[in-house]
């Protein structure tokens, strides 16, 4: 139930030893947004025998309609900045993933990885709700993407083994979800004066790092969404109306 997603990859060897590195972890689902060939001489040679896996392989234009149905994405990065301030280890990070997607009814987890140059950017991160670091020399941060994969694979093998308390288990909003609360919340902040409209991206970013360390359930989806509807609709007019109920002491609602 967790899916690996390559953005915009580069090199074919490497997608073919990202799906043998996936099979050696167990794990069968793999999404490629924006290019990247999986029947090439090289990615089939790498992939040995993991090439059902090149060949059941997904391909989705967008990061959104790639994640649409997951409850929780992880996207991985090794350089800092101000939206990249809040990374985990791998090892701390893979609890959070099984955890995600134990249970029979649960949605999937997505863990992206970023092309081989330059990795994710900052408009790719904000459809992930935590994100993964690697620690590594200062003289040479970054890693082949079949190496980081490797890594971050290896420990959720081995967070997969130990069992989670119950506490450890919920059941995530799927992405789709989230996304529609954060263009209510996007319109709704824009009419409020609240956001910059020439860079609403900028406090839409962090609102995105909070609400996704919180791992927003269904329930409080649906709480949010309606919050900012209410704050739309008293902005529109509808504070009239609540002036006029308050006076008469009557109900709001």
């Amino acid at each position: 139930k967790i899916r690996v997603v390559l953005v915009r990859p580069k090199g074919s060897g490497n997608i073919g030893s990202v799906a043998r590195a996936m099979k050696n972890t167990g794990l069968h689902d793999l999404v490629l947004v924006g290019g990247g060939r999986t029947n090439s001489l090289s990615a089939r040679s790498m992939a040995v025998h993991a090439r059902d896996i090149l060949d059941s392989a997904r391909r989705y234009p967008t990061i959104r309609e790639a994640v649409s149905d997951c409850g929780l994405v992880v996207g991985t990065t090794c350089r800092k900045g101000l939206y990249r301030d809040h990374v985990e280890l791998p090892r701390d990070a893979a609890r959070g993933l099984v955890a995600a997607v134990q249970g029979e009814e649960v949605r999937p987890a997505a863990l992206l990885f970023g092309p081989e140059d330059h990795g994710l950017s900052n408009v790719d991160l904000k459809y992930c709700q935590r994100l993964i670091t690697i620690p590594s020399h200062p003289e040479q941060p970054s890693l082949n993407l079949a190496q980081a994969v490797m890594v971050c694979l290896y420990e959720i093998y081995l967070a997969a083994t130990r069992s989670l308390s119950r506490e450890e288990r919920i059941t995530r909003a799927p992405v789709e979800a989230v996304e529609a609360l954060f263009d209510r919340i996007k319109e709704t902040l824009l009419k409020v004066g609240f956001l910059d409209p020439q860079n609403p991206e900028h406090i839409l970013l962090a609102l995105r790092q909070v609400l996704g360390r919180a791992g927003l359930e269904e329930r409080d989806v649906k709480i949010l969404s309606g919050l900012f509807r209410q704050v739309e609709w008293y902005t529109q007019g509808g504070w009239e109306v609540a002036e006029t109920k308050q006076q008469r002491g009557t109900k709001f609602r």
